[in-house]
Parts: structure tokens; C-alpha cells; sequence
């Protein structure tokens, strides 16, 4: 079968999602077969890296997995000055249309990022063979995850969607939404497939691509949203089994001197070295407004309250890495309360100054940690503990804790480094099965915070704990807004979606 025309808009800009520090300043490369643009490696490799970049920060206002993310949660609200970003604040008050921005920029994003996969799957059949088998084999396999990777967003964002698996034409894109269930059948096909072809590790100019952790990591994810707590368990421990290993001090995730570490399992790359303007835009949208930034992703005070204290006041210290707040400075500058209007700023996106000066703010050098292996040990203990496992549970757990504790023996900025405070943080040893849930979900939500998961898990918690959560937020209600709405313009162009 002939495989239909696609275009590659190849730029320069590839080189903040590849993970590839070398800049690949390269054209637009227009209209092509699919037969005649896969013919080289070198192609391959282009197309491959066109994949990655809807991943990409950017621009702080078309990615907006941020504000979908927590923005809508209980962890942040929108900040700045109101009317700023008006649909961004639709989205923290629940007022959410079929035409709000936010909503239709990570719709239009995915499946951007889903065609691009398409157009790399479609290209090499394995009657291609002018294209090494192994950059074949390995470029499937990445485009496979990351249409894995956007399938999964997609659909934990919109519910039930459309499943577009090649490079489809004009007629073929008139289809109706999948059931979800579907649509996680593919993830796993897909996730699956990927594992089996990619490699354990790259090096050199290749680090940050897809691997065989990513895959399974994201596999797990998935069996943990459809509630396979088996699958999700075993499978997490499978990319455990691969070598992955917790940083000893826990900002090491989140410091631009310490990216691609040991934790790192799948990290979105940004450099602001090699071109302006193609570094992590956050930076800049997350900062204070006096410090040359915007004002927008203010964490909240419940989010403060949910990091554990001892019994004389010493705090989490993941608080700090996570939260500035009065009394403890901003990268070496005081913090000034009147910066913002919950009383504190989002930490883990943002650079001193002594790495991203004012004059280059919205190019940070920050990866974004989409999955690092926290997340999956703390997948593990959930799925263990839905399976009735509670010791194999609080394994996973306590590894997570006493990382956290013990950045107070490893990182001499904290005060009393080289000591744990006496009852910081320690083992959990619970084994009724409900209160170790709780304890799990607070876990995750000290550990994951501001890293754009916890709507999510606020919807596959269920409605009651949703509630709760959200009770500040009079517009919320779970039917509704367990789902965003596919946007009206989506609807105006694919007609078998409906009004």
C-alpha cells in the first residue's frame, strides 16, 4: 500500500527534546513520501527527533500540561494578576468551556506529538532496508513510546478519544471517540513493543531518549490507572530490576547541574546554551514578578500543610526544595511575601540567577522530570497495597522517605546538615490496608508536588476524595470535570464527534 505524503517540519529547535546537546540547526524539509524521506539513517534520526518536541516548555503558554495538571488541583492556582491568562483561571475556577485555551492547546499538542510518531511508525516497515535495522528497531520503539506517552495524556485529560494509529487522511480523520478502555489497549501494545525494542541506556548526544525504563515505567503507569494493581506492581518492580537508583539529596532532580541522574527515567530536555530562546521557558512564567518573571503557578497553603513535621517544628525538607516561602530565601535572595498572593512561589522550575540571568529568564537550562523513579516506587506501594501485599507496600514506601530524610546527611545547604532531625520522616510500618492508602496518597503528594500529576490522581482517586480536595473550589463537580472538554474546534472539524 502506498503510504500517503506527510510534511516534516524539521528545525533547529529539535535539540531541546531529543536530548541531544548538540544543536541541530537543520531547515524545514517540506513535502515528502514517506518512501523516499526514510532512506537514510540521518532522516530517520530527523524524524524521530521532530517527535519530541511537542514534549517541550518552551513556551510556557501552549504547553499547558501545567495548568491541566495542578493548576486544577488542590497543589497551585493560576497567580499573576487576575485577567492574566483568563482561560488559565477558568481552569482553577472550574469554569471550563469548549473553547478555553488552555484545553485546546494540549489537545492540539498530543496529537501533533501523535502524527509525528505516526509519520516514523508508517515510514519504516521492515521492507525498509534502507535504514539500518538497528536505528529501525530503535526509532520505532521510540516513536511507540512517546504515541504511548501522548495516548496516555490524552486520554487521562479527555476521557474517551479518538485513536489515530498511521498517518491518516483528510476522510479517515472524520472518526468518532474510542471508549478509553481502548485506548488503553493501545498504550499497552504500544508501551509493550517499545520496551522490547529500545535499548536500557544512551550516552553522549543521544542521552534523554526514550528507553526500555521509559517504556515499562509508562506501562506500569498505566496499569495503575485501569487498576491492574498486579500488572502495575510487577511491572514497576521490572524497572526497578534495571538499575535505577533514588539521588542521594532530593532537589538533585531539579537542579540543572544534576539532571540525567541516577532517578532520571524519562526527563524532557532543555538547554539554553546552544540558540536563544530554546531552553525551558517555565523559568520565566513561574517567577516572580520582581525577579523578571510573571507571577502564574502559586502552590497553595494545603499543599504547604500536607509536607510532615517533627515535634519541634523541623519540616520536610523536601518543603523547601519544592516552596519558597518567608523565611527562607529564593536561590540567596530574601523572600518577600508581597511576590505573590498565596504567600508562596513554585521552586522546582525555577534557576538562580547565577545560571539563567535576568536578560535570558524564559531560557532555562531545567529538564522536566516526567517520570523519575520515585514516582514509580510510589507506584509500586499503591498497587501493592490495592493487591493486599502491605509489607511489599511499605518497602517501596519507606525507600522514598528515608531519601527525603537523609538529603539532610548529603546536601550542606540544608541547617544541621550531616544529621537527620530525631523523628523526621520515619519508616511507615501501617498495615491496615485503608490507612496505608492515606498515607500513600500523602506521600506522593509531598513527593510529586508541582510536577503536574495531582489532578490526575485526584480524578482516579475517585469523586469523594476529589471532593474533598477540591472542596474550595464551588464550581468542581466530578462528573463533569473529571474530563476536559474536547475542544469546540476539534468538534467543528472532525463532524462524527458531534456538537
Amino acid at each position: 500500500m502506498k503510504i500517503k505524503p506527510f510534511a516534516l517540519g524539521l528545525l533547529g529547535t529539535l535539540a531541546l527534546t531529543t536530548g541531544c546537546e548538540k544543536f541541530l540547526d537543520q531547515p524545514v524539509l517540506g513535502q515528502y513520501e514517506a518512501g523516499q524521506f526514510f532512506t537514510s539513517d540521518t532522516n530517520t534520526i530527523l524524524a524521530v527527533n521532530a517527535a519530541y518536541v511537542p514534549l517541550s516548555f518552551r513556551d510556557g503558554g501552549s504547553n499547558t500540561i501545567w495548568v491541566l495538571g495542578d493548576v486544577a488541583s488542590d497543589d497551585a492556582v493560576k497567580g499573576s494578576n487576575p485577567g492574566d491568562q483568563a482561560d488559565f483561571e477558568n481552569v482553577d475556577n472550574f469554569s471550563i468551556a469548549p473553547i478555553n485555551a488552555a484545553v485546546e492547546a494540549q489537545w492540539k499538542r498530543d496529537y501533533d506529538g501523535v502524527f509525528k510518531c505516526n509519520a516514523v511508525i508508517d515510514g519504516l516497515p521492515e521492507s525498509n532496508t534502507s535504514v539500518s535495522a538497528t536505528v529501525r528497531q530503535q526509532a520505532v520503539g521510540q516513536a511507540k513510546f512517546l504515541r504511548a506517552y501522548y495516548y496516555l495524556e490524552l486520554t487521562s485529560l479527555y476521557g474517551d478519544i479518538p485513536l489515530r494509529v498511521k498517518v491518516e487522511t483528510p476522510v479517515e480523520l472524520q472518526s468518532p471517540a474510542l471508549p478509553q478502555a481502548q485506548i488503553y489497549a493501545q498504550i499497552e501494545a504500544d508501551c509493550q513493543a517499545a520496551a522490547d525494542a529500545l535499548p536500557t541506556s544512551w550516552s553522549g548526544s543521544d542521552l534523554g531518549r526514550a528507553t526500555k525504563g521509559a517504556a515499562l515505567a509508562l506501562l506500569a503507569k498505566t496499569y495503575l490507572y485501569e487498576k491492574k494493581w498486579a500488572l502495575a506492581a510487577q511491572t514497576a518492580q521490572a524497572v526497578g530490576a534495571l538499575g535505577y537508583k533514588l539521588t542521594s539529596v532530593f532537589a538533585d532532580n531539579f537542579r540543572a547541574a544534576t539532571k540525567n541522574n541516577t532517578e532520571t527515567i524519562f526527563s524532557v530536555q532543555h538547554t539554553s546554551a546552544l540558540s536563544p530562546s530554546q531552553g525551558n521557558n517555565l523559568n520565566q512564567w513561574f517567577a516572580p514578578r520582581p525577579q523578571n518573571g510573571y507571577g502564574f503557578f502559586l502552590p497553595t497553603q494545603s499543599l504547604v500543610d500536607n509536607f510532615e513535621r517533627t515535634s519541634a517544628g523541623i519540616v520536610d525538607p523536601r518543603l523547601d526544595y519544592t516552596v519558597g516561602r518567608t523565611g527562607q530565601p529564593l536561590f540567596g535572595v530574601p523572600f518577600d511575601p508581597t511576590w505573590t498572593s498565596t504567600g508562596y512561589v513554585a521552586k522546582k522550575h525555577l534557576q538562580p540567577l547565577t545560571e539563567i540571568p535576568t536578560t535570558i529568564k524564559g531560557d532555562g537550562s531545567l529538564n522536566y522530570q516526567a517520570i523519575r523513579y520515585a514516582d514509580v516506587l510510589l507506584m509500586q506501594a499503591e498497587a501493592f497495597n490495592e493487591s493486599g501485599n502491605s509489607m511489599a507496600a511499605l518497602q517501596a514506601l519507606n525507600q522514598v522517605r528515608k531519601r527525603a530524610r537523609e538529603s539532610y546527611l548529603y546536601d550542606t545547604s540544608l541547617p544541621g546538615a550531616g544529621t537527620v532531625p530525631a523523628g523526621l520522616l520515619p519508616d511507615i510500618t501501617v498495615t491496615d490496608q485503608s490507612q496505608l492508602r492515606d498515607l500513600i496518597r500523602r506521600e506522593r503528594r509531598s513527593e510529586l508536588a508541582l510536577e503536574f500529576h495531582r489532578f490526575f490522581d485526584l480524578i482516579r482517586y475517585g469523586e469523594a476524595y476529589a471532593r474533598q480536595a477540591l472542596s474550595d473550589r464551588p464550581n468542581f463537580n466530578y462528573a463533569r470535570n473529571q474530563f476536559y472538554p474536547i475542544p469546540q474546534s476539534e468538534r467543528d472539524t472532525n463532524k462524527k464527534l458531534g456538537k
